[in-house]
């Protein structure tokens, strides 16, 4: 059985080595790298060749790439790296590995061609000024295959290793049980779903109720298919730290139900939670734990693959006894673990690692999306940018003399953009460029600056900094699935205004990453209706979409419409009483543990401070604005089994999903709100974009959205078949035709 390992990965393995250190960043975008790269092979000869495939063998070994380019009447293959700053600061590892890459793909050159020898050059392409630096070797063939061979060698153990943990991981999977005694209803419907959909390359989106174990019922299936299919990684990608936990916990039962299971399961957290030094810088000048990095991870690689289960903590155990980075270490993990649990943002952000590996390296991935209704949102934050002009003016006080000049260009090119401007909100079909000019001077200038003073730092200036690479990336791609609009400062001194180029619909973005996997499949108890989230995220037009058979009786939920009361805006005093007598007749009716849900803090004041006048007897706690972790584990710890009260939450909140409070910890629900989005002018303008594409504005811009958290709000009552409970729907439009379709097809409502 041949081992495939691309160049790159191969010599990344081998040949790094000393210090961590990121003072030579940051590195040029995806966007600068290209057009460098097209900049260079644009001044070449005629006969010129670029991305020249190459592959080579060596025992059991296949090693693949593609070289930049290659001059055939000079006989010269390049190695083009773009960057900024001054090259001399480059550390020497980063220029190891440079020729470690170049000497590799030579050998494969030499073979390919049947050549005696091979002129070799590191190209250096300064993005700022345009200008290339060559270093030049010339190696014989016979020298180049030895390094090769060398090469291939110090990997060829470690392939050899992956072989046989592939083949030992691949036949126990083949072999693996359900770890439970059987599916739950539900269950088995979802498993062959997944199963399907990985077999057959396409994309899923399954809507299955709460309760009847998505977490298990989509992992079991993927990982049953990982040998026929040949996966080479599963990626489990959640919105929330609780679903990382659900994902890590169903792992560790299959561990342990099988064994002879030998599966690497790595959790990846964000760096600023993992760092053991936030006061320090990534080189090894300034971290003990940068300091030699590449020398120790070997070991550290070895010791974590070896524990298997690679959460946060034993992680950082593994990382810290050898002596590195535990965020750094689980960067060089994930080339090696077989389970990747990890936040949306890993593979669908505009900079994701997950998705920039899987395409580097050709891998065949298998990616759950866990509650993915919440990746609408959490893609458009992904893909929007916004500036503060008043940033500006605090950021020119203290910046050195080098940016003060591009600094001041910028601020008089962003007044004339809103000069005009006399409503608080506008948007504009464009972004000018002489705008965005000015904008990528100051990015250069900053950069340049930072690469020539490693050591200063100015955290107003690094924010600033990162902002305006984020603004001007998103410059780059700006059409119709975004927006960008100016907001007026009214609480500033001078004319100062906000920038946002704010996405609107992420289905460019997404598309690619939905097309680089062998199947994703999107599951949650709320992703209708379907083509509100195939368009809006750009699925593929295989995709299949199943409605999973709920586990619950319709008599498990009583859901009861309240067609009297309207929770309009202009209608709240007026709904104030009535809601709060109807939550104390059905507290009375039947004692237990209740959560009322609102659309604003405002509108559940309201209610909570007439509730207490009337009805002092019956206990109620409120969510407050801003609740630290601990508040909301606070406001969760009263809802017990035998205590009694109501919880007055937010609709859309940290209470109205993802919350698990099975029998009579929760009872019922009132939810008075149809859960819509607030109608100003941003949402309206995004309604109007949406008409245009999709021919249904107000839908999906509020309806959909609307009856989406409030039907995730009314899945915390029933959790478990023993479950029962009731569910108050307060306003008259639930009522509505168009809004009961979009409700659980189990739910029997009554008006």
């Amino acid at each position: 059985m041949k081992y495939t390992v691309a160049v790159r990965e191969l010599t990344e393995f081998t040949a790094k080595q000393g210090d961590l250190d990121l003072r030579f960043t940051p590195s040029p975008s995806a966007q600068e790298g290209i057009a460098g790269h097209a900049v260079v092979t644009a001044r070449r000869a005629a006969g010129y060749q670029t991305e020249v495939s190459l592959s080579g063998d060596y025992r059991h070994l296949t090693v693949r790439g593609r070289a930049d380019g290659y001059d055939p009447t000079r006989n010269r293959l390049e190695e083009i790296k773009t960057f900024r700053g001054d090259l001399e600061r480059m550390p020497a590892n980063h220029r190891h590995l440079h020729w470690a890459q170049v000497k590799m793909y030579g050998w494969l050159m030499c073979d390919k061609l049947g050549l005696e020898e091979m002129r070799l050059a590191l190209v250096y392409f300064d993005i700022a000024s345009q200008k290339e630096t060559v270093i030049e070797e010339t190696h014989s063939a016979t020298a180049l295959k030895q390094y090769f061979e060398e090469q291939c060698g110090r990997f060829l153990a470690w392939a050899e290793q992956e072989l046989a943990h592939r083949n030992a991981s691949n036949q126990a999977l083949t072999a693996l049980r359900f770890p439970h005694a059987s599916f739950r209803p539900g269950q088995r419907q979802l498993a062959e779903a997944v199963y399907r959909a990985t077999a057959t390359g396409c994309c899923l989106m399954a809507e299955a109720p709460t309760g009847i174990g998505k977490t298990i019922g989509t992992l079991f299936p993927l990982l049953k298919a990982c040998p026929g299919q040949e996966l080479d990684k599963v990626f489990y990608l959640a919105a929330k730290t609780s679903g990382r936990g659900l994902a890590l916990d169903a792992l560790s039962l299959i561990r342990k139900s099988e064994p002879a299971l030998p599966l690497r399961v790595l959790e990846l957290i964000a760096r600023d939670k993992a760092c053991e030094y936030p006061d320090k810088a990534c080189h090894g000048e300034s971290c003990p734990l940068a300091k030699g990095f590449y020398d120790r991870l070997p070991q550290a690689r070895s010791a974590a693959l070896v524990h298997g289960a690679m959460g946060k903590e034993a992680l950082r155990t593994v990382a810290l006894e050898h002596q590195v980075c535990p965020y750094y270490l689980s960067q060089e993990l994930a080339r090696w673990s077989d389970v990747v649990v990890g936040d949306y943002n890993y593979y669908f952000d505009t900079s994701a690692m997950l998705y920039g590996l899987t395409t580097a390296n050709q891998w065949r991935v298998g990616v759950l999306v866990d509650e993915a209704h919440n990746l609408i949102d959490r893609s458009r934050k992904m893909y929007t940018a916004e500036l503060d002009q008043t940033e500006i003016h605090f950021l020119r006080q203290s910046a050195p003399a080098a940016l003060k000049k591009s600094l001041d260009r910028l601020n008089r090119a962003w007044n004339a953009l809103h000069r005009d401007q006399e409503e608080a909100y506008r948007v504009y079909p464009e972004i000018p460029l002489k705008f965005t000019t000015a904008m990528q001077q100051v990015i250069a200038d900053i950069t340049d600056f930072m690469a020539e003073n490693p050591t200063h730092v100015d955290s107003k200036l690094q924010r600033f900094y990162f902002d305006a690479l984020q603004f001007s990336r998103l410059a780059e791609t700006f059409d119709m699935h975004s927006l960008f609009d100016i907001t007026l400062k009214a609480d500033s001194r001078r004319a100062d205004s906000m920038l946002c180029i704010r996405n609107i619909i992420p289905a460019p973005f997404l598309g690619p990453r939905f097309e680089a996997a062998r199947s994703v499949t999107l599951f949650s108890a709320t992703l209708s209706p379907w083509h509100f989230y195939c368009d809006t995220l750009g699925l593929p037009e295989n995709t299949v979409c199943v409605d999973v058979e709920s586990p619950f009786r319709a008599e498990q939920l009583s859901v009861r419409v309240i067609g009297k009361v309207s929770t309009r805006y202009q209608h709240r005093e007026e709904s104030l009483s009535p809601i709060a007598d109807l939550m104390a007749r059905q507290y009375e009716a039947k004692p237990g543990n209740y959560l009322a849900f609102f659309s604003s803090f405002d509108y559940l004041q309201k209610v909570l401070e007439l509730f207490k006048v009337r009805y002092p007897q019956i206990t109620a706690w409120e969510q407050s604005r801003r609740m630290e972790e601990t508040e909301r584990e606070q406001f969760l710890a009263r809802f017990t089994p035998v205590s009694q009260g109501i919880g007055f939450a937010v609709l859309g909140g940290p209470f109205a999903e993802g919350i698990d409070l099975p029998g009579e910890r929760l009872v019922g629900a009132f939810i008075a709100t149809l859960g819509l989005p607030q109608l100003n002018p941003v949402n309206e303008q995004i309604k109007e974009r949406m008409g245009a594409a999709f021919g249904a504005g107000y839908d999906y811009t509020y309806l959909f959205p609307g009856i989406q958290k409030v039907v995730q709000a009314a899945g915390r009552v029933i959790r478990t078949q023993q479950d029962r409970g009731v569910v108050y729907l307060i306003d008259d439009r639930f009522g509505r035709p168009n809004v009961r379709r979009l409700l659980p097809a189990w739910w029997k409502v009554e008006s």
